[in-house]
């Protein structure tokens, strides 16, 4: 029985019997062939200062750096949880539960684009094992709703209307899955064999003759248990069939599943297949581009490091050397004390994961966060260097809920005001080392070289007095993150005085002061930093509050 049927997108059809051993020779070590950067091997022979050093030569990878840049991005929590009320469903929903009359994922992408969000997650699959679009591989799926005859698909709706308003598209598909625990797929114990994705099923519109997949279609063949290719096989329909995605979300939580009977899942077969037919795509929070902050608050370290401790786990996952919350994950305290579980040091960036209700799915009895509230969190997460990744569920009628609509617009008004123009774009800039010009030229890709690790002075003159309430700092993440403290300065009649102070930077650090100070000079001093500091901005701004 065919469960769905949708043209195969051109366009992949070159990659074909693609295996681990060939495909991910860097697996588990690496993510991927353009990742050798992104993470290094430590020792117990390292000393501090080699570990210091081994984590400022860190690089991220070109889908980390496009990822890091998207500053704002959104979660959109739907599914049968929806229509029960319940934050994890138990797997033996009737599917015609799901009943969203009036879905219009045009609104959703609107109202994220006027919220100035970048790219959106969509929860494809949650620990319930309820399918969002009408997967070949299980019954538990829009299809067997009277939902839209069954011919339903929210996630085609969602992608099209997603990148229609300028959104990139990100899927959530959870690792656990009660379904097919209550199946007997998931934990049947059964053994890690090469199988061949995709896995045809009977009537399946990408056969060719004699049941083989049809020519030009790409073909992988990867190590998993029955489990593990259900969910290749899932992975494999949403990366060929609904286009670009660039964020896949790997959640960490079992749902309702006995800890007795957790899947032994086939990490590095999944990240392989990713990589092979996304290879644009972040994986996250359960992968190796993006880790999960430590809470669900949506707030950074106050000193966040993208250059963390790590260790490899089995069957290919990247887990913390530390524990997840850890306050001072990458620090040199850290960096040392964790030397005796660490495998690796990896650039491995966090996304501050919140909801904008006090739940994750949409219950009509809750409000949601206000336009400060929201502008607090973007501080606690973009402004210490992290990704803010909002969650805002649509109702039972498919629709954001007005209030969240309304928040979402007066949130993203509240920042334009926040920083408005950078005062010191184009400002005169002099300072020590290499081409100052460049920190406030407006390009990330561009910036001021200190002369020296723990050293450095970045001068701007702005022409005339100024009032600034707002300073942003960014490093160029291209070549690491290496400040560890730094001052900004105003100059007066009496002399440079501090203004304010920092420790990390990374790729954003948002500095509010409790008052204006005006002043014609500023300049940036570093104080510490692990090798010479590559500043790409040094914003002053002026709330408009």
């Amino acid at each position: 029985m065919t469960l769905g049927r949708r043209p195969f997108v051109a366009g992949l059809g070159a990659l074909t019997a693609v295996s681990l051993p060939s495909y991910a020779s860097a697996l588990p070590a690496r993510a991927g062939a353009d990742d050798t950067a992104a993470r290094v091997p430590v020792g117990p022979e390292d000393t501090p200062d080699q570990l210091v050093a081994k984590a400022a030569g860190l690089r991220p990878t070109e889908r980390q750096i496009a990822w890091q840049r998207l500053e704002r991005t959104a979660f959109l929590h739907f599914g049968v949880n929806t229509f029960t009320g319940l934050e994890w469903g138990t797997g033996d929903e009737d599917p015609d539960v799901f009943q969203p009359t009036g879905l219009d994922t045009d609104q959703w992408a609107r109202a994220l684009r006027d919220g100035g969000f970048t790219l959106a997650i969509l929860t494809v699959k949650h620990h319930d094992g309820f399918v969002l679009f009408p997967s070949r591989h299980t019954g538990h799926t829009v299809a067997s709703s009277t939902w839209e005859a069954g011919r339903g698909d929210v996630l085609r709706s969602f992608a099209d209307s997603m990148r229609a308003h300028g959104i990139k598209v990100g899927v959530y598909i959870s690792p656990a899955d009660e379904n097919q625990y209550l199946h007997g797929v998931y934990a049947n114990g059964s053994a890690r064999t090469l199988r061949t994705i995709p896995t045809l099923v009977d009537g399946d519109d990408r056969a060719g003759r004699g049941g083989l997949p049809a020519p030009g279609l790409p073909v992988l063949r990867l190590p998993a248990t029955d489990y593990g290719t259900f969910m290749l096989d899932q992975l494999y329909e949403v990366l060929t069939e609904y286009g670009p995605v660039d964020e896949v979300w790997f959640d960490g939580a079992q749902g309702r599943i006995p800890p007795e009977h957790v899947e032994a899942y086939d990490w590095d077969s999944w990240y392989a297949l990713i990589r092979a037919l996304a290879p644009q795509a972040a994986i996250a929070v359960s992968g190796p581009d993006v880790r999960w902050v430590g809470n669900e608050d949506g707030s950074a370290r106050e000193n966040e490091w993208s250059t963390v401790p790590v260790k490899a786990m089995p069957g290919g996952r990247t887990d913390f050397a530390l524990s997840y919350d850890t306050p001072d994950q990458g620090s040199r305290d850290a960096l040392v004390r964790a030397q005796p579980d660490t495998d690796f040091l990896q650039w491995w960036p966090a996304e501050c994961d919140v909801s904008i209700r006090p739940g994750w799915f949409f219950h009509p009895e809750e409000r949601p966060k206000t336009a400060q509230q929201l502008t607090d969190l973007y501080f606690r997460s973009v402004g210490r260097g992290a990704v803010l990744l909002l969650n805002v569920p649509p109702d039972r009628h498919g629709r954001l809920d007005p209030a969240d609509v309304a928040a979402l617009g007066a949130f993203a008004e509240r920042v334009r005001r926040e920083l408005p123009a950078d005062l010191a774009r184009r400002a005169r800039a002099r300072g020590d080392g290499r081409d100052p010009a460049l920190a406030v030229d407006g390009d990330p890709d561009t910036s001021w070289t200190a002369p020296a690790p723990s050293a450095g002075t970045l001068t701007l003159d702005l022409g005339a007095p100024t009032a600034v309430d707002r300073i942003r700092l960014a490093e160029d993440i291209r070549h690491g993150q290496r400040i560890e403290r730094a001052v900004v300065e105003a100059e007066s009649a009496s002399g440079w005085t501090e203004i304010t102070r920092t420790g990390t930077v990374g790729a954003s650090r948002i500095l509010l002061l409790p008052a204006p100070v005006t002043a014609r000079r500023w300049r940036l001093r570093i104080l510490g930093s692990r090798g010479p500091a590559r500043v790409a901005e040094f914003g002053l701004y002026r709330s408009t509050l």
